[in-house]
């Protein structure tokens, strides 16, 4: 029997704005749904209120809005689940073990998926910090924030108040870095050793926050899963333009610009599209560089403390093409070979050579399907890195399980998730007898040893060396795990040569039509 304890005033801990009451399950202190902060729509965050008595803690708090209806799909690979929406939504939630200031054991802060747009703090099962906390003496917080046009809408023509609209969610994530320095000791934690991890858009959110000075200080070591390309980097997209364009779609004059943050979420984001599509333009939501994000290292270098903190840069091998048509093992392989020739302009040979030197025994099927967008942009921000003369290590790494579904399928985006968090039991393709195990070990493991030693290294896996200038190793996750140096450096210089093609992603003209057919899972 599960043992679950909540009384009327335990178990409850005083944070700097009052005192919070959470639950106790399975040997874990639970609180969610604190309120982190709280903001005005368009501009940065701001500490949030003080309250006198006992405030509830057991309910997760309201998710950012986003656009469209769910519809699911992927559920074996991505298990999902939803929450009331709210643009109200600056809440975390803890998982701890011990309510004593002087535990002070290591805090995991995670940030969601779903680039700038989407996402929350429990849409993936996998993001639940249960077994994580449970498993190693940590505390693991998780939150949500401002996202899409919420977050990320420039609107500095329009006023000084809105000065760093463009970067507004990234001021939540700030914030949270801030209650957390000021409350975890409360719940068992030590705010000077705090990792910052996510995946996706929530590995862009990490980057991001290696370039935003304000939040120097509130973190110290860094663990970015398929979130360093070149996804967040988009330049001179047209916010004023568009901004212009949906006061003409709401019938409100330019000098009543304000009325944009009193019109219902649903309404904004109406005009927003229609707007878009009057001007045939588009924004891919996520920060811009300005004095308080100082922009991707690719463009700006790499800030001064981002040097300073031990960080992993990883990615899978089959990431958004894990689906992608195309042929299985079980296809002969002369028809995969002809395929992949096409692919790359009548190089197929060298490349299928440089596949298997960096992926030895996979089939080509993988090859058909490789990554060739998030894992160039991983590796040239390792690069960038290491060029910066960086005080401290940093570790690559490649997730290249096949799995055991519709005849064999690579690693996709979201698949190394269950596994940095221990939940392969709430994925049911992420279970293979003898194998998934093991590599769950390595890898939640390698999480916890940086969160604990700022070193990735532990005793249930080989060496994993720094990607350095000299040695650019990389960790190839698989049913058998190895670290190799240069491991796939000769197929992504085949791959930038022939293509197929990738770079910056560019925002698309978001369909009119968006809201009514919805929007599958986030996978």
């Amino acid at each position: 029997m599960r043992k679950f304890i909540s009384t009327s005033d335990y178990p409850a801990v005083d944070t700097v704005y009052g005192r919070l009451k959470g639950f106790f399950l399975d040997g874990l202190f639970i609180f969610r749904g604190i309120r982190y902060a709280k903001a005005k729509r368009f501009q940065p965050a701001e500490e949030p209120d003080s309250w006198d008595g006992l405030k509830d803690a057991t309910n997760y708090g309201p998710t950012a809005p986003t656009y469209g209806d769910p519809i699911p799909s992927g559920e074996l690979m991505v298990p999902h689940r939803y929450w009331p929406e709210n643009e109200d939504c600056q809440y975390l939630n803890i998982w701890t073990k011990a309510l004593d200031r002087e535990a002070k054991m290591p805090v995991l802060v995670w940030f969601h998926g779903g680039g700038f747009s989407n996402g929350s703090s429990l849409e993936q099962e996998a993001y639940d910090g249960a077994s994580l906390a449970g498993s190693d003496d940590v505390v693991v917080v998780t939150l949500n924030h401002r996202l899409n046009i919420l977050g990320y809408l420039d609107m500095s023509s329009f006023g000084e108040k809105y000065a760093n609209s463009v970067n507004a969610g990234v001021t939540d994530l700030v914030m949270a870095l801030k209650w957390v320095k000021a409350n975890i000791a409360g719940f068992g934690g030590d705010p000077d050793n705090v990792t910052i991890f996510g995946q996706s858009g929530g590995g862009g959110k990490v980057a991001t926050l290696l370039q935003t000075p304000s939040a120097d200080g509130l973190y110290h070591k860094a663990f970015i899963m398929s979130g360093t390309d070149n996804f967040y980097r988009e330049k001179d997209a047209p916010h004023g333009p568009i901004v212009r364009e949906m006061l003409k779609v709401l019938n409100i004059p330019e000098e009543e610009v304000e009325k944009l943050e009193k019109i219902p979420y649903r309404l904004l984001m109406k005009a927003y599209i229609r707007a878009c599509n009057h001007l045939q333009v588009g924004i891919n939501w996520g920060p811009v560089a300005n004095e308080y994000y100082l922009g991707h290292p690719l463009d700006s270098g790499v800030w001064e403390y981002a040097k300073k903190v031990p960080t992993v840069v990883g990615t899978v091998i089959n990431e958004f093409f894990a689906m992608r048509p195309g042929h299985t093992e079980k296809t002969p392989e002369e028809e995969k070979r002809a395929r992949i020739n096409e692919m790359y302009n009548g190089h197929g040979d060298e490349v299928i050579e440089a596949f298997r030197e960096a992926y030895p025994g996979k089939d080509l099927a993988y090859l058909e399907r490789l990554d060739t967008w998030v894992r160039p942009g991983a590796v040239a921000y390792m690069k960038k890195r290491a060029e910066s003369h960086p005080e401290t290590p940093a570790w690559n790494y490649q997730f290249a399980l096949v799995f055991d579904i519709n005849d064999g399928t690579g690693a996709w985006h979201c698949a190394d998730i269950p596994f940095v968090f221990r939940n392969i039991d709430r994925v049911p393709s992420a279970n293979i007898e003898g194998v998934t195990d093991k590599l769950e070990a390595e890898m939640t493991g390698a999480l916890l040893a940086l969160a604990r030693t700022g070193d990735v290294n532990h005793c249930e896996m080989p060496l994993w060396k720094p990607f350095t200038e000299e040695d650019p190793e990389t960790m190839i996750f698989d049913r058998t795990s190895v670290c190799v140096k240069d491991a796939d450096t000769k197929l992504l210089d085949l791959i930038r040569t022939y293509g197929p093609k990738s770079g910056i992603l560019t925002a698309s003209v978001p369909k009119d039509t968006e809201e009514e057919e919805g929007r599958a899972w986030l996978y």
